[in-house]
Formats: structure tokens, sequence, C-alpha cells
């Protein structure tokens, strides 16, 4: 019953982000008809969506720490309803100071993965962590091609508030779905050294176990890259499309097509990522930070490649801009996976949120950033500049990570085993 249960957890949780994407990033192909309407600029829409990313950024921590003290769950049934909630207040708003104060409090739900990722690491054990992870996160990519779908399919017919009304409708109806389905399970009940026992220890949130793992070079330098790392993912996601439009000239049909390919090529990066990181974890420690390295560097000379392509040789473009879709996302499930693999499963939660906290510090600014070079050169400076300097620099941490996981790796198996010997 449980191994049938965890698959029918893990498809509810990719319903969810599945559809909380689509709504997150609808704003990204919805931009230039909200820019029209309010009469704003590039800079102040950038603003929009860089103060989201602020107020999830600011409420990681408090999420982290409810995950690892009380039943996931319910929490995560509660941040879908204010997903829905939200998501409605910003659709009714009338100027455009509303409009930027209600889609800020959209990121209030936006915190809420590391609840997901810490209860299936506690579903599933780390011989597959990667391949899940990998699977899981092709929910994101596909949101945003749902998004893609539903604005240039029913937006002109139904404006971007319908289209918010319409998605925010979407989680209020999953949280009832997650708090009828989904059930809790002992932490740490993966873990192969807890997996035979027939009753597993109870841990909960500890400061001193937290403070011993935030301590460990691994997380460190995880937590380095991850300032960085998400930069790229938000300055593609918010203005690429407005690219494709106002500077290589495509129509909405082409530049909708050219997304739906990189976006498929994307999503077979997360798995594709997962699963090699899974192949070499088993040969060698080290091996999902190889991976995770390798795709970075990857996506820095396709992408490169690709914004050099004259305008007009669509095909070579778009091939180019799928290659950098495959590459620039096998990062994120080792990175998830190795958060796993070095810390204990009662501050999982916290772990991925402060690393949440610490990627969005990072990019919060990162669509205004884009925006403001933009009004003063062009949209293809703005994400050549920002995207190369920081995938650069997540390699160099991702070089310096793979010296020093083993041993983080190894600490860690030998508290589950002492922890397999512990009285209940």
């Amino acid at each position: 019953m449980q191994s049938k249960r965890r698959w029918l957890v893990l498809v509810i949780f990719y319903g969810f982000i599945l559809l909380h994407q689509s709504d997150k990033l609808l704003i990204g192909p919805l931009t230039t008809p909200i820019i029209e309407e309010f009469g704003i600029t590039q800079a102040q829409m950038g603003a929009v969506s860089s103060l989201a990313i602020i107020v999830s950024a600011a409420l990681y921590p408090i999420w982290g720490y409810l995950y690892d003290r009380y039943a996931r769950p319910r929490l995560l049934a509660l941040a879908s309803f204010v997903w829905g909630a939200t998501t409605w207040l910003n659709a009714l708003a009338p100027t455009y100071r509303a409009f930027l104060v209600t889609r800020a409090s959209t990121g209030i739900d936006d915190s809420s993965y590391p609840g997901i990722h810490s209860l299936l690491s506690d579903y599933f054990g780390p011989r597959i962590r990667g391949k899940i992870f990998g699977a899981l996160d092709t929910a994101m990519p596909f949101g945003y091609m749902l998004g893609l779908i539903l604005a240039t399919t029913l937006g002109a017919a139904l404006g971007w508030r319908k289209m918010f009304l319409l998605t925010g409708g979407a989680g209020i109806l999953l949280s009832i779905l997650i708090l009828l389905l989904v059930r809790d399970v002992p932490r740490g009940h993966a873990e192969p050294e807890l997996a035979g026992l027939e009753q597993v220890p109870a841990f909960q949130f500890d400061w001193g176990v937290a403070k011993q793992v935030l301590k460990s070079p691994s997380i460190r330098l995880v937590f380095a890259q991850g300032f960085f790392g998400v930069f790229p993912w938000n300055v593609l996601t918010y203005w690429f499309f407005r690219y494709l439009e106002t500077e290589r000239g495509f129509t909405s049909g082409q530049a909708t097509t050219t997304m739906m390919i990189a976006i498929v090529a994307l999503a077979s990066g997360y798995f594709l990522g997962g699963s090699i990181g899974d192949a070499l974890f088993h040969r060698t420690l080290r091996g999902r930070v190889v991976t995770a390295m390798s795709g970075v560097l990857l996506g820095v000379v396709f992408l490169v490649s690709a914004l050099n392509v004259p305008i007009g040789n669509t095909l070579i473009f778009t091939v180019l801009m799928g290659l950098t879709g495959i590459t620039m996302s096998m990062a994120a499930p080792n990175v998830l996976a190795t958060v796993q693999d070095v810390t204990e499963p009662e501050v999982r939660s916290t772990t991925l949120a402060l690393l949440s906290l610490i990627e969005n510090a990072g990019a919060a600014l990162s669509p205004w950033l884009a925006g403001l070079i933009a009004d003063h050169s062009s949209l293809r400076v703005a994400i050549l500049s920002i995207c190369v300097i920081t995938w650069l620099l997540c390699a160099l941490f991702f070089g310096l990570l793979s010296r020093v996981v083993p041993a983080d790796i190894q600490r860690f198996r030998r508290t589950m085993r002492e922890r397999a010997t512990l009285p209940l």
C-alpha cells in the first residue's frame, strides 16, 4: 500500500507544480497586454516580478521550519489555498500600484516547494531520487508551456484578468485534493539504514542538527551556487518571449512554437540530468555534482551560439535554443538530490528553504535588472550578460563542491547507521 501511495503522492505534487507554475509564469507571455493596459515601462513590469520573488524569499525560512516541525500535507494544502486566493486578488487589481502589491502577495505560496521535496525524499530512497526530482521538475517547464498555450489561445478572448481567475481557481481545488489524499510519513523513512526497521524513530526539527548541517562545506557551496543559479531561469522566463517578438521579429505564433520546442527540451533535460546523476552517483559520490557542472558549462556554449545566430535563420536558432534548454536544466535535480545526500531528514525542509531563500535573494532583481539593461541597450544584451556570467560562476562552485561532497555524504551515512541502532 505504501509503495502504491508514494506514486499517487508524486502524481498529485506533479499536478500541483504544473498548475502552480502555469499560474506563476503566465505573467511572462501576458506581459505586453499588461504593460499596455497600465501604461508602464519594461523596468516597472520587471519590478512586479522582482517584488513577488522578494516576498517569497523572505518567507522561505518560516515555511521550511514549519515543514520540519508539523504535518507537511496540511501545510501544503494551506499553501495551495493561498495561491488561489492571492491570484484572484491580483486579477481584480484596478491600478498598477494595486497590481504591484497583489502580485507581491502571490509570492507567499511560492515558498511551498521545500515541503514537497522533503516529503518525497521520505517516500523515495537515494538510489532513484535524481530521477524522481528530475521527473517532478519537468512540471515547471510544462507548466510554463500550459500557461503559454492558455495565454496565446484564450488570452486575447478572455483577457489577462480572467486568465488569472482561472488559474487561481485551480489552486483552491488542489488544496482540497492534497488535504484528502496526501499522507505524511516518518522523516528518514526511505533512507537505506532505516528502511528495514519495523518502526522508524521519530525526528523533528533540531537547532543543533541544523547548525551542523549548515556548517558543512557541501551545503555552503550549494548555497553559493544557488545565489547565482536562478538568475538565468528568471531572465529567460520573464523576457524571452518578448525578446523573440520585439528583437527577432517573430510573430506570436512563431514565438509560441519556438518556446514550445525550448520548453520540451528543458523538460527532457531535467529528467536526463537526474538520470545521469543517479547513474554516476552509483559509481562515484561526485557523480551528481559533475553532471550539474557539465550542464551549466554546455548551457553557456549553446546560449551564446543561439543568440548570435543572424535574425532570419530560425531553424539553427531554434535547434541551439533546444540544446540550451536540455543542458541548462540538468543541474537542478542533482542539486536537490545532493542536499538530501548530506542533510538529516528532520532539517531537510529548512535547508531547502534556506537554499531557496538564497536563490531568490540573488535572483530577485534579475527581471528588473534585465528590463533596465534592455531599456538602455537590448534584451539580447541583457539575457546574454546575466546568463553567461552567472552560469560561469555556478560552474566554479560546482567544481569546488565536487572536491568536498564525498566526505559530507559519508558523514551523513554514518549518522543514519547510528540512528538505526537507537532504542525507540
